[in-house]
């Protein structure tokens, strides 16, 4: 069984914990009462983030089943609508919701794993309102950082021509490809594992990268390259204090939609035709 490295934290502050954490590459954050449980792709990063946190919190290095994971987060976790989309974390949510909310004119089903991405957190709802902003039909899509792949698969149904879901990590990869088979109405969508750092980026009429706001800045020309003339890119992952650097790094496209919710930002912007 697939095991994932994690960190127990005990803080009254868990906000100010996920901005420090954030340095360290951290994949899911589940808050538990007073502990916070943080989730990393290799044991190494996990070990790196517990040095730095230590001299300040309670920290406690443990493994995970993604198993138990997936399943207290289906028992917890509820559905969560933005705008004309409603995400549900299992399928018996969705049979068993009220009709007003089951008959949601876009319901999407994302099975809970070790990444962001069912929706519940605000990076990705950002993103999916977003999507809502702009006409997607005969638009291509590429979502960078796919995760569990909910925003191609969003972008499929609210349209779009086609949707390329890419990621370095295989077992997002597998996870996005599993949700596609619960949502057998985005017919138009694929992911591919890529090292996003050793190739350049396909072309896209609309690109979406909710990533973190140090990667943004960095991946900043990559990403611009990768929007069509005319085209929009969505940037989240940012925090609020790291705002104004992303804003600056993408100043070379008009921003065209901002919203900032819980201490995070999303941002649209409008590259020239």
């Amino acid at each position: 069984m697939k095991q994932y490295p994690a960190l127990d934290v005990r803080t009254g502050e868990p906000d100010l914990l996920i901005a420090i954490v954030d340095d360290f590459g951290p994949t899911a954050v589940e808050e538990r009462g007073e502990v916070t449980r943080v989730f990393f792709t290799s044991a190494a990063d996990r070990d790196t983030a517990q040095r730095a946190l230590a001299p300040r919190f309670e920290v406690s290095a443990i493994e995970v089943d993604d198993e138990d994971w997936a399943r207290r987060s289906q028992e917890n976790l509820q559905p969560v609508t933005v705008g004309r989309i409603t995400v549900f974390p299992s399928l018996h949510l969705l049979t068993a919701s009220p009709q007003p909310l089951a008959a949601s004119p876009l319901s999407i089903i994302i099975i809970p794993s070790m990444g962001f991405g069912t929706g519940h957190h605000v990076t990705t709802r950002l993103c999916l309102a977003a999507l809502q902003t702009i006409d997607l039909a005969g638009q291509t899509v590429l979502d960078v950082g796919t995760g569990s792949g909910v925003l191609a698969i969003a972008a499929d149904l609210l349209g779009a021509a086609r949707a390329l879901g890419l990621d370095y990590d295989e077992d997002a990869i597998q996870s996005a490809r599993e949700n596609l088979t619960l949502n057998p109405g985005a017919r138009r969508v694929t992911f591919e594992t890529v090292d996003l750092a050793a190739r350049a980026l396909p072309a896209a009429d609309l690109v979406t990268a909710n990533l973190t706001g140090a990667l943004l800045v960095r991946e900043a020309a990559a990403l611009l390259g990768a929007v069509r003339p005319g085209g929009t890119l969505i940037l989240s992952g940012i925090q609020s204090h790291e705002r104004d650097e992303v804003r600056q790094a993408f100043a070379a496209a008009a921003v065209v939609w901002e919203r900032d919710e819980d201490g995070w930002v999303g941002i649209a912007v409008k590259k020239a035709s």
